[in-house]
């Protein structure tokens, strides 16, 4: 059995875990640490202190996901400020294999290897995911992710990471017009992720005070996230409703530019919406494509609910590569 250290890294956690690969081909995934990337001013500090918390030796193969492009020299993170340059990673962490993929690219390889019974129906026809063709994979977090996976025909799969998230936002309302301008007075160009990822709702939040002509106090993301989910600030419960209704959209574009037979939504604020999604307008939203609206009614779209796709995926990543070896 090969153990590796697996790493999912985004804007604000990066998460740590031991994962190993059985003969039979089946990872397990050990009990993860969690790091807040601002607590840390490089990725090579958290490294060390994850290292120190595992007693200081770990074993020399690093599967890591990254939030952010990972070609190049130097790797930048989309929400965060630290930097790796793969060239360094066997130096600076004594990895003698390793594989750093994008963090959708590891959700990717996640829903491939994931079982029936981790993914949640939203809409569309039930039963299981297609077992060939292409998938849309895409959740929102810090950012909003999006990769695409494709399923061969003899089992094994193929994935490919994107930037989808930066394509421009588009608004089908009189509300998402006033969403847009809000956010155009301080972006040149306002592209989905400002629209539907988790700091996103703020904007929303503020945007339908200002069309109700309510003076609200300054909270953050996660206050309005805390009090919208909960029922608690009914201003903050629509600015909820009102992002799972462009993620809907948002899901739906994505599907038909990719070609895709199914959606599979995630992402760590995906995975908290789960009970939202289905009450939401989603559904509607992902169907609402004019004269293609009977083609993503046939769409299955699920939500994956392992609770670390990151990790599996990056895991997954890394198997796939160098298998048990």
């Amino acid at each position: 059995m090969t153990e590796i250290v697996t790493v999912d890294i985004g804007g604000t956690h990066a998460r740590f875990a031991i994962a190993s690969c059985g003969k039979d081909g089946a990872i397990t995934l050990g009990e993860p640490i969690t790091l807040h990337t601002e607590d840390h001013v490089s990725f090579q500090t958290a490294w060390e202190d994850y290292r120190a918390q595992m007693g200081g030796t770990l074993p020399p193969r690093v599967a890591m996901a990254i939030a952010g492009p990972v070609g190049g020299e130097v790797i930048r993170f989309t929400n965060n400020p630290w930097i790796i340059r793969p060239a360094l990673v066997q130096e600076k962490l004594g990895a003698e294999q390793h594989v750093i993929v994008n963090d959708f690219e590891a959700v990717a390889h996640a829903v491939a290897r994931a079982s029936d019974g981790e993914f949640l129906h939203l809409t569309g026809p039930e039963g299981a995911l297609p077992a060939t063709g292409r998938l849309t994979v895409l959740g929102p977090g810090t950012g909003l992710g999006v990769a695409h996976l494709y399923r061969e025909a003899d089992g094994n799969y193929r994935v490919s990471a994107t930037e989808g998230g930066h394509v421009d936002f588009a608004p089908l309302d009189q509300i998402e017009d006033a969403i847009l301008a809000r956010l155009r007075k301080r972006h040149n160009r306002v592209s989905v992720e400002r629209v539907v990822a988790g700091p996103a709702i703020v904007d929303i939040y503020q945007t339908l005070a200002a069309m109700e002509h309510k003076s609200v106090p300054e909270m953050s993301d996660i206050e309005i996230w805390t009090k919208g989910m909960s029922g608690e600030d009914s201003l903050a419960a629509a600015a909820v409703d009102r992002f799972c209704l462009s993620l809907g959209s948002v899901a739906g574009d994505m599907a038909l530019a990719h070609g895709a037979k199914a959606v599979v939504v995630a992402g760590g604020l995906g995975y908290r919406l789960r009970d939202h999604l289905p009450n939401s307008g989603f559904a509607e939203r992902f169907r609402a494509k004019g004269r293609f609206e009977t083609l993503m009614a046939g769409l299955p779209v699920k939500l994956i609910t392992h609770p670390q796709p990151g990790l599996f995926g990056a895991a997954a990543a890394f198997f796939q590569k160098f298998g048990d070896k």
